[in-house]
């Protein structure tokens, strides 16, 4: 039996390594000038990362149950770090195609399978508190940028933007791995888990997909991750185009980005546990327009920041909330994609 609050640690732990890729916009200055490509060029691995991220959620979450938090974390480990290496020798080789395949393909079933991994764990450590489990799992995902942002910004401008890669892909395998080996589920979580299924009924997931409720599901949750999506890939570019600030400022804020969204994480799905989650994203999508319709009427720096805060709040916060209700997170995966 481990100790849950350790257990909620090695949990942040993946989730801050693979969580980096939300810190990607800082990157896109250095890796256009660096390889001489496009803006969509660049943003597109952004986008393919996710695309792998939703694929290997929405198929391969019964084989990450079947072989258990501790080797799911582990295998993810494996392709995130092959990933980070990949995309350094890509750089350094001006390799775009790679890029590609490294950091897209591999890159994102790694993200994949390490932010399955420990959430279902966690939340059988804490049976009677889901939102709360399933804030602590992947509040580290959404802290990240908190420390990425910055840091990636210093080693790329110390030692380049290849380097980068090579140096915070050594940092994030050392700490997925010790945070892999310590995952393990709890023998009563189980006991209890499949007590409640001899006992509970409902459709399957095939009947699930003819309903009506799961496309409304699966629409309420694009539109959530997709206020959220958009931003991460281009918050640093956005802040230096539109607002004029220059790459040490843009990567600060990117960074305070991941306090909001970490903290929306934590925070909102603990408010839907007492609110209940069809209130709580009503009021994260009334929140998200009246962001999204000030966003794009301003030019004052705070007012400029302070709604990017907000929306990736909520977008976090959506994240969290949708996971600890039920299993919808098959719908949330598939509208990532």
């Amino acid at each position: 039996m481990r100790n849950r609050w350790l257990i909620a640690l090695a949990a942040i732990g993946i989730h801050i390594s693979i969580g980096s890729v939300y810190a990607w916009s800082v990157l896109t200055r250095p890796i256009m000038a660096e390889m001489g490509i496009t803006l969509s060029e660049t943003t597109g691995v952004f986008s393919t990362a996710i695309l792998f991220l939703g694929i290997t959620t929405c198929f391969l979450g019964n084989f990450v149950e079947k072989i258990g938090p501790k080797k799911s974390g582990l295998l993810s480990t494996l392709f995130f770090g092959l990933a980070m290496f990949g995309t350094y020798l890509a750089i350094s080789w001006h390799n775009l195609p790679l890029i590609y395949l490294c950091y897209g393909a591999l890159g994102g079933v790694g993200i994949g399978i390490g932010y399955m991994a420990p959430v279902s764990t966690l939340i059988r450590y804490f049976p009677h508190n889901r939102g709360l489990a399933t804030g602590l799992a992947i509040m580290g995902f959404g802290f990240a940028t908190l420390f990425a942002g910055p840091t990636m910004q210093q080693v790329t401008a110390s030692f380049g933007i290849a380097e980068n890669f090579l140096i915070m892909g050594t940092l994030y395998v050392a700490v997925m791995l010790a945070a892999s080996l310590y995952l393990k589920p709890p023998v009563d979580g189980e006991a209890r888990v499949h007590a409640k299924m001899q006992v509970e009924t409902g459709p399957t997931a095939a009947d699930a997909l003819k309903t009506w409720q799961f496309a409304s599901l699966w629409w309420v949750f694009f539109v959530n991750i997709a206020c959220g999506i958009a931003l991460f890939a281009l918050a640093a570019p956005m802040a230096q185009d539109v607002i004029g600030m220059d790459a040490g400022s843009a990567a600060a804020m990117v960074g305070l980005i991941g306090l909001f969204n970490g903290g929306g994480r934590f925070i909102w799905s603990t408010v839907s546990d007492y609110i209940g989650r069809g209130r709580m994203y009503a009021l994260f999508f009334l929140m998200e327009m009246v962001a999204f319709w000030q966003l794009g009427n301003t030019r004052d720096i705070f007012l400029f920041q302070a709604m990017i805060f907000l929306i990736t709040s909520c977008s976090g916060g959506g994240c969290t909330s949708q996971t600890s209700s039920a299993r919808a997170s098959w719908a949330l995966f598939t509208a990532a994609c």
